[in-house]
C-alpha cells in the first residue's frame, strides 16, 4: 500500500500525517529523526497495548531507541483529572523533558489525555500520535485539541496542542471491534455531510466494503477525511470560526454523553452519527435543507449499521428540556447562545446561535417518544 502523506502546515508547528499499512512495525524509522535523544515514552491504554505495545517498542528498539511504557485503563473515564495526574507524574519520574518525545498509542482518549500531559510538562513537550482506531486516525489526532472531560462536561479542560507527527496504520483497524470501527464511520460520515457532498456520495456506494475490512478504501477514507480537517485547522487553528463546522452532531453528542454517565452505553462516534441524524432534522425543519435530507442521512447510517436514534441508546435518558440544558454546558457557547452546526443540504454545513429553542425542543421531544 503506497504512504500517503498529508500535511499540516501552520507556521512554526507543521507535521504530517501519513497513512498507510505497517507504519507501527516501521514507526522507529519514522520518530527517529525527531529525537535530540534515542529515547521516548510510550503512554497507551491496556486493551491497545495487547495488540500493538509490542511491536511498537520493537519497531523504536530495531532503531536503537530506548523505551519505557505507562499503561491506563481502557474507556472514556480515562480522561480525567486523576488519570491526568497519574500520566504527568509518570512522564516526570521517567525524566522526559522539554526537547523528548512523548507517544499516543491508542484510540482518541488515550490521544486526548497524553496530548494534554504534554502541552502542560514542562510548559510543553512533543508528542507523537499513533492513532488506533478509525475515529482517532480520522479527527482527534489530527488538529490539537487535547484535553480532559470535566464534571460540568465534556473536553471543557484542555489545550491547543499540536503534534510532531501523526503515524495512522490502517493495519490497526483491523484489530478493532466491529462496534468501534462503526463508532468511528460516524466521524468519517460527517466529513461528507459538513462540507463535501461528493464524498457523502462516495461513502454511500463504498461505506460497506470498508467496513468489510476493504484496506485500500480505508485508507483513501481516512486520508480525504483528513485533508478536509487539516484544511479546515490551517485556515481556523483555534476554532474562532470556520473550525466549528467540525462540531456537526457534536453538540447534541455532547449532552447524550454526559446524561449516559461517559459510558459504554454510548461510544463517541455513536453520538456523533446520532448527532448528525438529529442536526438534520432539525435543518429540514426549520426549512433549511430538503426534507429528504434526513431520510437520505439516515438511510445510509442504517445501511452501514449505525446508531442513528435515541431508540439505539439502552437505557433510561433525561427528558428533554435536560437535554438542552446538558447541550447548554458545551464549549460552542457563545456569550450564553447556544451555537449549532446545521446545514443547508448535505455536504453545506454552517454555523448559527439562531436555531430557536422551541425547534430544538420539539427535535428532542418526538426522538424521545419514538424510544416508547
Amino acid at each position: 500500500m503506497t504512504l500517503r502523506t498529508v500535511p499540516v502546515d501552520l507556521p512554526g508547528r507543521a507535521y504530517e500525517v501519513r497513512v498507510g499499512a505497517g507504519l507501527i512495525a516501521d514507526a522507529g524509522a519514522h520518530i527517529a529523526p525527531l529525537l535530540s535523544r534515542p529515547r521516548v515514552a510510550i503512554v497507551t491504554d491496556e486493551t491497545v497495548a495487547r495488540h500493538h505495545l509490542g511491536p511498537l517498542c520493537d519497531a523504536l528498539r530495531a532503531e536503537g531507541i530506548a523505551v519505557s511504557a505507562l499503561e491506563l485503563p481502557p474507556g472514556e473515564a480515562t480522561k480525567s483529572w486523576a488519570e491526568l495526574a497519574r500520566c504527568v507524574d509518570w512522564l516526570l519520574a521517567e525524566r522526559i523533558e522539554r526537547r523528548d518525545v512523548v507517544v499516543a498509542l491508542g484510540g482518541g482518549v488515550i490521544g486526548d489525555l497524553v496530548g494534554f500531559a504534554a502541552a502542560i510538562l514542562r510548559r510543553g513537550v512533543r508528542f507523537v500520535q499513533i492513532p488506533t482506531s478509525l475515529l482517532a486516525q480520522v479527527d482527534s489526532s489530527v488538529g490539537g485539541k487535547t484535553g480532559i472531560n470535566a464534571d460540568a462536561g465534556k473536553n471543557l479542560v484542555g489545550a491547543f496542542h499540536q503534534p510532531a507527527l501523526v503515524l495512522a496504520d490502517i493495519d490497526a483497524l483491523a484489530t478493532l471491534p466491529p462496534r468501534d470501527f462503526l463508532a468511528g464511520y460516524g466521524e468519517v460520515v460527517k466529513y461528507g455531510l459538513l462540507g463535501d457532498a461528493d464524498f457523502f456520495d462516495w461513502l454511500e456506494v463504498n461505506g460497506p466494503a470498508m467496513a468489510a475490512g476493504d484496506a485500500a478504501l480505508r485508507a483513501e477514507a481516512v486520508e480525504r477525511s483528513v485533508r478536509m480537517k487539516a484544511a479546515i485547522v490551517m485556515r481556523d487553528e483555534t476554532e474562532q470560526g470556520e473550525r466549528a463546522l467540525l462540531n456537526l452532531g457534536h453538540t447534541f453528542c455532547h449532552a447524550l454523553e454526559r446524561a449516559t454517565g461517559y459510558s459504554d452505553r454510548l461510544l463517541h462516534g455513536e453520538g456523533v452519527a446520532i448527532g448528525c441524524a438529529l442536526a438534520f432534522e432539525l435543518s429540514a425543519r426549520l426549512r433549511l435543507c430538503a426534507q429528504e435530507d434526513p431520510s437520505r442521512v439516515r438511510a445510509h447510517m442504517a445501511e452501514m449499521g449505525l446508531k442513528r436514534d435515541l431508540s439505539d441508546i439502552p437505557g433510561e435518558l433525561p427528558d428533554a428540556e435536560t437535554l438542552l440544558d446538558l447541550m447548554g454546558q458545551d464549549k460552542k457557547v457563545v456569550d450564553g447562545a447556544l451555537r449549532l452546526v446545521l446545514a443547508r443540504g448535505i455536504g453545506a454545513a454552517f454555523v448559527t446561535a439562531e436555531a430557536p429553542r422551541d425547534a430544538i425542543l420539539s427535535v428532542l421531544r418526538d426522538a424521545l417518544a419514538a424510544r416508547r
